[in-house]
């Protein structure tokens, strides 16, 4: 039987963040290679540290997004992040770009043709969650940690925060009665400043506005414990503070450690990538089972074998919160309602464009679906076949 009182936590970090600032750039990489040539693959990993950037990868793509566009697409997410430091600056830091053409083994057994279907890139399980604890059917530790940081990073960038940094952390211990979440135990914020003669005082006193509009009403009370900037000063940040890696934050990506992983990450990767593509089918799908009132949680698990179109296999758990139907029943039904080729989930998410810069700080899950495409695996427009598939 699962647990009904617990405390359970989950982290966030911002776009500041040393990898996050890596993953936005493999991902302006991505954008920027899917904007010119909507078939073209791209495996882009990126190193930040003091004053340098390092790109690296394998790309095959349209020839006018060359190693100048490459740097270019580095610098613009660097200033769009908002980093002007000494130790970090979108005009000053040196931009190395390393890639080259993708590997004609991989090539061979991805490639579509008259004989086969477009194959997986590479072997993996991906996994798939929902639940009914919010709103957008997330974990509410893992959303509630993202909402925190966005609100002080929108603060910052509109010029009313101006002593907070672009790199900041977050974290939230949510309180579970009858397993249902109703409070918060404590709360996490450690933020880059501006000013040297900030306290953690005055670090919390600018802070904790947006925690508490982020919550919902009730939930911090004087029960709840903070720890804003616990070791005290934080003005040296991002990558002149801490060497960035693109792929390093994939619970802070996905469910906050609240549903499984499969290991691998999303940015940097075009979607003919498994990694990032079934990822999101695997969401689309779990949320629209929640969606289509057939079960309070679900956790999908997809797999795939490099060059191999079809899914090796499909896993269904709703946590013995099912209502009047099974779990093999709704596996096959999904077999059904989506194709889940590497081909079929880029068509049926429209994965083709350029969307994922946007992706690459405050999770992939849980936000709304936007007019160009941006997270449309985040769509519940599949319930209803799914509910006829039964």
């Amino acid at each position: 039987m699962p647990r009904e009182h617990y405390l359970f936590t989950s982290e966030s970090v911002s776009e500041g963040h040393p990898d996050k600032v890596c993953d936005r750039i493999s991902d302006a990489v991505v954008d920027a290679h899917l904007a010119a040539l909507p078939e073209a693959r791209v495996a882009c990993e990126t190193l930040a540290t003091t004053n340098r950037v390092v790109i690296a990868g394998e790309v095959r793509g349209a020839a006018e997004v060359d190693a100048a566009a490459v740097e270019r697409c580095a610098r613009e997410a660097i200033r769009d992040i908002g980093y002007e430091q000494e130790g970090f600056h979108w005009r000053d830091c040196k931009v190395e770009v390393l890639l080259h053409e993708q590997s004609a083994d991989i090539a061979q057994g991805v490639d579509g043709g008259e004989a086969k279907d477009e194959g997986a890139g590479d072997q993996g399980i991906m996994f798939g969650f929902a639940c009914r604890e919010t709103p957008e059917l997330m974990p509410a530790p893992i959303l509630y940690a993202h909402k925190i940081l966005h609100l002080m990073a929108e603060a910052r960038h509109a010029g009313r925060e101006p002593a907070l940094g672009p790199d900041s952390k977050s974290q939230v211990t949510v309180r579970y009665e009858n397993g249902v979440p109703v409070g918060v135990h404590s709360v996490v914020v450690s933020t880059q400043h501006t000013d040297e003669k900030l306290t953690s005082a005055d670090v919390r006193a600018i802070v904790e506005p947006y925690v508490r509009e982020a919550l919902p009403e009730g939930w911090v009370n004087g029960d709840t414990i903070w720890h804003v900037n616990p070791t005290g000063k934080f003005v040296i940040g991002g990558p002149d503070g801490d060497c960035g890696l693109t792929g390093r934050k994939i619970i802070v990506d996905t469910y906050g450690g609240a549903a499984p992983h499969g290991g691998g990450a999303f940015s940097g990767k075009d979607p003919t990538k498994v990694d990032r593509s079934a990822a999101y089918a695997a969401r689309y799908l779990a949320k629209n089972i929640v969606a289509a009132d057939l079960a309070e949680r679900c956790t999908i698990q997809l797999s795939y074998a490099i060059g191999v179109a079809k899914p090796l296999s499909i896993y269904v758990d709703m946590h013995e919160t099912a209502k009047n139907v099974r779990a093999d029943d709704i596996e096959k039904a999904l077999d059904k309602v989506m194709d889940l080729t590497p081909r079929g989930i880029r068509q049926h998410l429209s994965l083709n464009r350029p969307i994922y810069a946007r992706t690459a700080a405050y999770g992939h899950f849980g936000r709304p679906p936007e007019e160009d495409g941006g997270f449309s695996w985040e769509k519940t427009d599949l319930a209803d076949k799914i509910r006829d598939a039964l």
